[in-house]
């Protein structure tokens, strides 16, 4: 009898522990050097506003799309096609618009890769073409824009480069979205799109500034960087709302599981980085252009540095005071920028490796000394973990593999002093997104 526990112990030891070699050597195989030349690349086009230069083939936002377009179609020629790439694009007017200086369209440039399996999953890795000065008006003043945003856009290309070399069961899309700076457009866009296309979105990781580790306040740090998340849906139903007075679930929405997965994923194989949750969806009385894709009801957060320099923000180039403004080359820093692309590019690969989230997924157990569990099975899963974590915690802290079932007892468990979820896990080992309960039940 002890022999069979302590074989059950490192059973489920092993599953609790197990890592994908894969996972690793993509980390390795992201390059610093390939996103400096791209960024470099970017800053060179003069000016990338939305609503500048689209002839030219040397300035201005048509050139920019045009080169960051022939990227990636050279990423699939290497591939053997793998990616199909195409324009996006809407059309936006002045009227209405306080930040639009004429009519133009908002174009953005897509590549997708898809998946073996679920090719109508999708996770999608954004970064933004636009640049701006000072004044969001002005489409003709030089704006480098090599931090913001050139940095999350050279990393998207570098992830489709090394991503690229692998099959993934479910697609991965690759976005350069323009028009963030005059009102999230881009984003929008797309989020209409996925939505018009019938898309299942896993989640959006949104980068917007991702190569700056030395911030206004003086701080330099190369290793944290901050990880935005909504709580719960914009567009949660009012019984939804109502429900989680009695539930619970206030921190427990789609992109909030997402962020959480990103730092359990970070955190095993990356554990020299800081992630940081933020409980916001983005910085304080401010955007990204994962919330587009949000307000739909699809799960999205941003990535980003730790510490900003915002004299480097949104800024003409100048010298005052001593001070040099300006979103310019020479303030990036390469190597973080590295790090946080990989992190995008093993969190996408784990999510495209990995089964559905669980659906349906129940609990009961009132008045109870123990935690009662239902969901449906979902395809390609080889079995279940059952997460749980005090009602104060940010991280799914303890977990239990169940085996390939759908339904299972958590005997000994208060359930009025945890919060719980549910992953699928599949035959590599990798796990879902946690699927938090969305119904009650007190029949078993």
């Amino acid at each position: 009898m002890k022999k069979i526990v302590l074989i059950l112990i490192f059973l489920s030891t092993t599953i609790n522990a197990q890592t994908d070699s894969k996972i690793y050597d993509i980390i390795n195989n992201v390059s610093a050097n390939r996103i400096k030349k791209d960024i470099k690349t970017l800053t060179e086009f003069g000016t990338r506003n939305t609503f500048s230069d689209t002839i030219s083939n040397t300035r201005g936002i048509g050139a920019a799309r045009r080169w960051i377009k022939a990227q990636f179609e050279t990423i699939s020629k290497n591939c053997n096609n793998c990616l199909t790439t195409f324009y996006q694009k809407d059309f936006v007017t002045k009227k209405g618009n306080r930040r639009v200086p004429h009519d133009a369209w908002v174009v953005n440039v897509v590549a997708i890769q898809k998946g073996t399996k679920f090719p109508n999953r999708y996770i999608i890795m954004s970064g933004d073409i636009d640049s701006r000065a000072s004044n969001t008006m002005d489409f003709t003043t030089d704006a480098p824009g090599a931090n913001d945003n050139a940095s999350g856009m050279a990393g998207t290309i570098e992830a489709a480069r090394v991503l690229s070399n692998y099959q993934f069961e479910s697609s991965i899309v690759y976005v350069g979205l323009s028009g963030e700076e005059q009102g999230l457009f881009g984003g929008a866009g797309l989020a209409k799109y996925a939505k018009e296309k019938q898309w299942d979105i896993i989640g959006v990781l949104n980068n917007d500034m991702i190569g700056n580790i030395k911030g206004v306040d003086g701080i330099i740090d190369n290793r944290s960087f901050r990880i935005f998340s909504e709580p719960v849906p914009a567009n949660e139903t009012e019984r939804q709302r109502r429900a989680r007075r009695f539930y619970g679930g206030e921190v427990d929405g789609i992109s909030r599981q997402l962020a959480r997965y990103i730092y359990k994923t970070t955190k095993t194989y990356m554990p020299e980085m800081n992630p940081m949750m933020i409980y916001r969806l983005d910085r304080f009385g401010r955007g990204g252009h994962h919330r587009p894709f949000n307000d739909l009801g699809f799960a999205g957060i941003r990535i980003m540095e730790a510490h900003e320099n915002y004299t480097q923000q949104h800024q003409d180039i100048r010298t005052e005071n001593g001070i040099k403004y300006g979103d310019t080359f020479e303030h990036v820093n390469f190597e973080y920028a590295k790090k946080l692309t990989a992190v995008n590019a093993i969190t996408m690969a784990s999510l495209a490796l990995s089964p559905p989230s669980p659906k349906n997924v129940g609990i009961g157990g009132i008045v109870e000394a123990s935690v009662k569990l239902q969901w449906d099975k979902v395809e390609g899963a080889k079995g279940y973990k059952i997460y749980w974590r005090d009602t104060t915690s940010p991280t799914w802290d303890h977990s239990r593999y169940v085996g390939n079932v759908n339904r299972f007892l958590l005997e000994g468990i208060v359930i009025d002093n945890f919060l719980f979820g549910i992953v699928a896990v599949g035959k590599n080992g990798h796990e879902s997104i946690v699927s938090f309960p969305s119904k009650i039940f007190r029949k078993w």
